[in-house]
C-alpha cells in the first residue's frame, strides 16, 4: 500500500485518465474560461467556454506523462512572464549541480507564482523541475486539486485538528525526505501562508516538522543530521511589485482594526489570477548556497535559511522608495536613502509609477502599504548590521 497515495503527485501511469477527466468536466471550463477571458466570458460565457473547450481539448489530448504536461506549462509560465513583468533574473542556479536533489525553501510573496518561477527556471536551465508543497485548502475543487497533483504538487493537509494533523505532519516529512532520496527537487515555504507583511522569518516549526519523519528509524538520526540529508538551499524571490498588494493592505488592516479578516469563498482563487495575471515589474529569484546545519536547535538552522533569504533579497525601486517615505519620518528604522549606495537615477524614475500606486490606496491603507514595501530594506540593514 502506498501510504503517500492521498497526497502526492500524479504518477505516469495515471496521466492520461486524470486529463481524460478533466477534459469530460465542465466545471474545469466554465473556471478556465472565467480566468482566462474574464470581462468576454460576462458577457457571452456559453461562446467563451466554447472556445477553452476547443483549444484545451486540442492541447491536453495526446499528454500521457507528467513531463510532457510540465512542458505546457513551463510554455505558460514563459508567457506570464513575458506579459506581466518586464523579465525575470536570477543568480545562484549555476551553482547547483544537476546531479544532486534539493530541498528549496524560500519566501513566500505569491500562492502560484513563488513555485512556478522556480521550477520554471529550474526546467529552463536542465535541472528538471521541482514537486510542490500546496495546502489543501487551495484545492477546495477536484479540478483544481487534479491540476496541481499533475504539476508535481503534493498536498500539506492544512484542515486536519489535533492527533490527525500531528499523524499529516509525520506523513508528510515521511515524504519529502522519500522525495529527495529519491533524486527529486522539492520546493516548501519557510512558513505557512504569504508574508503579507513583506517580513520573511523562517518558522521553526517546518523544522521540526521536516526531523518527524526521520525519528522512527533506527538508528536514530539527530535533527541536525535529518536536516542535513536533505540539501537545503534557501530561495529569495522578490517582485518589483505585488499585484496583491492592495488585498494584504486591506486585510491587515482588518485585523489590526476588527481583529480578524474574513476571507470570501474565493479569496485564494482571485489572489492566484492576480498573482499572475497583474503586473510585476522587476521579478528576481536568487539560489543560496546549501545550509550546513551544525547542531540540532531548530530556531538557529531557521536563523540560517532566513540570513540567506535576507541578505540575497534583490531590493527594487518600490522597496526603496517605500523605505524613503518612512525614513524621513522616522530615522531610527535605518540610513538616509542616500547612504546606502543605491542606484538614485533609477529610483527617481520609477518614483512617478511607485506613487500612482501608493496614492490609488485608501488613506488608512497607505501605512500597510509602504511597511510592506519597505520591509524587506529594514530587514537587510539590520542583518548587515548585526
Amino acid at each position: 500500500m502506498d501510504i503517500f497515495n492521498d497526497i502526492r503527485p500524479y504518477n505516469d501511469n495515471e496521466v492520461a485518465d486524470v486529463i481524460k477527466a478533466l477534459l469530460e468536466n465542465d466545471e474545469f471550463f466554465t473556471a478556465i474560461s472565467g480566468f482566462q477571458f474574464p470581462r468576454f466570458n460576462k458577457l457571452a460565457p456559453r461562446i467563451s467556454k466554447k472556445v477553452i473547450r476547443k483549444a484545451l481539448t486540442k492541447k491536453l489530448t495526446g499528454i500521457d506523462t507528467v513531463a510532457k504536461f510540465q512542458d505546457i506549462i513551463s510554455g505558460y509560465v514563459a508567457k506570464v512572464v513575458k506579459k506581466s513583468s518586464t523579465g525575470v533574473s536570477v543568480s545562484g542556479l549555476n551553482d547547483l549541480s544537476k546531479d544532486k536533489s534539493y530541498l528549496f525553501i524560500s519566501n513566500h510573496r505569491d500562492i502560484a507564482l513563488d513555485p512556478a518561477l522556480i521550477s520554471y527556471l529550474l526546467h529552463r536551465e536542465n535541472h528538471g523541475t521541482i514537486e510542490i508543497a500546496i495546502g489543501d485548502n487551495l484545492l477546495k475543487k477536484p479540478f483544481i486539486s487534479d491540476l496541481m497533483r499533475l504539476n508535481r504538487s503534493f498536498l500539506v493537509k492544512r484542515s486536519v485538528q489535533g492527533r490527525e494533523k500531528l499523524l499529516a505532519s509525520n506523513t508528510l516529512s515521511q515524504y519529502i525526505h522519500t522525495a529527495v532520496e529519491g533524486g527529486n527537487n522539492v520546493w516548501i515555504a519557510q512558513r505557512e501562508g504569504r508574508a503579507k507583511t513583506g517580513i520573511d522569518v523562517t518558522d521553526p516549526t517546518v523544522i521540526k516538522m521536516l526531523y518527524m519523519g526521520k525519528r522512527d528509524e533506527d538508528p536514530r538520526p539527530s535533527l541536525q543530521e535529518a536536516i542535513n540529508g536533505l540539501h537545503i538551499i534557501p530561495v529569495s524571490i522578490s517582485y518589483e511589485y505585488d499585484p496583491c498588494d492592495r488585498d494584504k493592505a486591506k486585510e491587515l488592516y482588518e485585523v489590526e482594526t476588527n481583529g480578524s479578516f474574513t476571507k470570501s469563498e474565493k479569496s485564494d482563487i482571485n489572489s492566484i489570477a492576480k498573482g499572475i495575471e497583474g503586473f510585476k515589474g522587476e521579478m528576481h529569484l536568487s539560489f543560496g548556497a546549501e545550509i550546513n546545519a551544525i547542531d540540532s536547535n531548530a530556531a538557529s538552522i531557521a536563523g540560517l535559511i532566513d540570513e540567506q533569504i535576507i541578505t540575497n533579497y534583490k531590493l527594487h525601486s518600490s522597496n526603496y522608495l517605500a523605505y524613503e517615505k518612512l525614513q524621513k519620518e522616522n530615522n531610527s528604522i535605518g540610513p538616509d536613502l542616500n547612504l546606502l549606495g543605491v542606484n538614485i537615477k533609477k529610483i527617481n524614475a520609477a518614483r512617478e509609477e511607485f506613487e500612482k500606486r501608493l496614492q490609488s490606496l485608501d488613506q488608512e491603507l497607505q501605512s500597510y502599504f509602504l511597511n510592506m514595501y519597505a520591509a524587506p530594506v529594514i530587514s537587510k540593514f539590520q542583518f548587515q548590521k548585526n
